[in-house]
């Protein structure tokens, strides 16, 4: 059985640590243990911690580095092969990591594996942050088995099956620590959004396999940082996308993918402003000013990557044509056309 590193990155979440924590220290999995990456917090969530459960390592930092900083900053006290990025709104089954572990012995191929997120709040329904595994359309908008843009499933069942993914959602993220360690972790530059699929997509890059896994479930909150529709997070998905696509994409797609991208940015800004939300259309115009200003930076990143080696992860569908014109808003309904 493989051995794991949890780690929990949280800033003042004292309130989610202490409704979500218990489950993940009652994990039940020989090999295992937990370190909490603490950007800083006010809240008295160190003091919490080593109170209630003093086994546990902290991982204190001099400021708040976000999800992508604070997790890469963890992972040097690490001592165990596979590391697991928990988001700290998430509640665990007590067998869940032994369904992650069998995945990464099946195939020593797979580097990266994700679990079955369910919904805290309707836990009948799959959870909006990973569902049953990522994809990324032919346009790069990302879409998972259970979940297409706002529209998410019930779980019946219909997706119980392990898969190869293209990306595992960062709210519960297992990946080899000689792999995480060889990509240079997870891209700062990202800080919020999107940076674990860039992180799966240099994986890929490499030879490597995603997978998913129903055999662990776990139940997700999510908008525990940012929540759904808030200007913040509206931004972070636009720049992060273009900063995504810039990155990855092989060349013979990028110099058409990217400015249909940039014209369909260019739509749902008129879109929230035509909507009554011109916060959005304001946020959307920063995050293509900012990705403008980051073009020397991500080219560089962009070479890092032999073009040999770039390849491409785009399923040949479109979510926007298939949810909004046909009208189908479940992944089996699109995949099956």
């Amino acid at each position: 059985m493989k051995g794991f590193s949890i780690v929990i990155v949280t800033w003042n979440g004292l309130h989610h640590l202490k409704r979500f924590f218990p489950s993940v220290a009652a994990t039940n999995y020989p090999d295992f243990e937990i370190i909490i990456a603490d950007n800083n917090s006010t809240d008295g969530s160190k003091e919490w911690i080593k109170e209630h459960y003093p086994d546990v390592k902290i991982a204190a930092f001099d400021g708040n580095y976000g999800y992508t900083g604070g997790n890469n900053r963890a992972v040097p006290y690490a001592e165990k092969e596979i590391l697991l990025f928990l988001n700290n709104d998430v509640e665990v089954t007590p067998d869940w990591l032994v369904g992650i572990s069998t995945a990464f012995e099946a195939d020593e191929e797979v580097a990266i594996v994700q679990p079955k997120l369910l919904s805290v709040e309707q836990p009948e329904y799959f959870e909006y942050a990973g569902a049953a595994g990522g994809y990324l359309d032919m346009l790069g908008y990302p879409f998972c088995r259970g979940r297409v843009l706002d529209t998410v499933e019930i779980d019946s069942g219909q997706y119980d099956d392990e898969t190869e993914i293209v990306w595992a959602s960062g709210a519960a993220f297992a990946i080899r620590k000689e792999i995480f360690k060889s990509l240079g972790g997870f891209d700062e530059d990202f800080e919020f959004h999107m940076e674990e699929i860039d992180l799966c997509w240099r994986a890929l890059n490499m030879g490597h396999k995603a997978s998913y896994t129903p055999k662990s479930v776990v139940y997700h909150l999510g908008g525990g940082s940012l929540p759904m529709g808030s200007p913040r997070k509206v931004y972070y998905n636009f720049r992060n996308s273009l900063y995504m696509l810039y990155k990855n994409l092989p060349s013979s797609q990028l110099w058409y993918k990217l400015p249909l991208r940039m014209i369909l940015d260019g739509i749902a800004a008129i879109r929230s402003l035509l909507g009554g939300r011109p916060k959005e259309l304001a946020v959307i115009f920063k995050a293509h000013l900012h990705f403008y200003a980051a073009l020397s930076k991500l080219s560089s990143k962009r070479g890092s990557i032999h073009q040999s080696k770039r390849t491409s992860i785009l399923k040949p569908v479109l979510m926007i044509w298939h949810y909004f014109i046909l009208r189908r808003k479940k992944f089996s309904d699109i995949i099956k056309h």
